[in-house]
């Protein structure tokens, strides 16, 4: 059975349609967010990086981050509207959120380095399009979980 280790939310700004999860040492990235993100994928992965595509313009997302030390069962009883997952290798176990640069007090301690696991999911992407399109920015109504576990375990 898998254990939650630390879970964190955060608010994350999001810009032309996404926002990024990379090495907290940018210079460790070698092609740093937003460059070569495709739009309209949900998640992409990149050396030392992932992409994540919002369903909204520009606006602020919730996200909830969990650290397991395995891979972690999905919430059934939540209803996401999307649900990927891909790797991401750190050198030093540290992450930084990103959206035009970093964000400052959205990072993300993993507790060690190396090649990391990440489930995201996300809920509210239809309302989060809708509204930032009629109304402008919106705050937390797209949702987002992102589960990371060691890839080894």
């Amino acid at each position: 059975m898998s254990m939650l280790l630390s879970k964190k939310d955060m608010d994350v700004r999001v810009e032309y349609g996404s926002f990024g999860i990379q090495e907290f040492y940018h210079d460790e990235v070698p092609i740093p967010y937003p460059d070569a993100s495709k739009s309209g994928v949900f998640l992409q992965s990149f050396p030392g990086r992932l992409d994540l595509g919002s369903a909204g313009h520009s606006h602020t997302v919730s996200v909830s981050v969990e650290i397991w030390d395995s891979r972690p069962v999905i919430d059934v009883h939540q209803n996401w509207d999307e649900v990927e997952e891909s790797v991401i290798e750190t050198p030093t176990g540290e992450l930084a959120v990103w959206d035009t640069g970093p964000q400052q007090g959205n990072g993300i301690s993993l507790g060690r380095p190396g090649h990391w696991a990440v489930r995201a999911a996300a809920a509210g992407r239809a309302e989060a399009e809708r509204q930032t399109r009629l109304t402008g920015p919106v705050h937390g109504v797209e949702r987002w979980l992102l589960q990371f576990w060691p890839a080894d375990a």
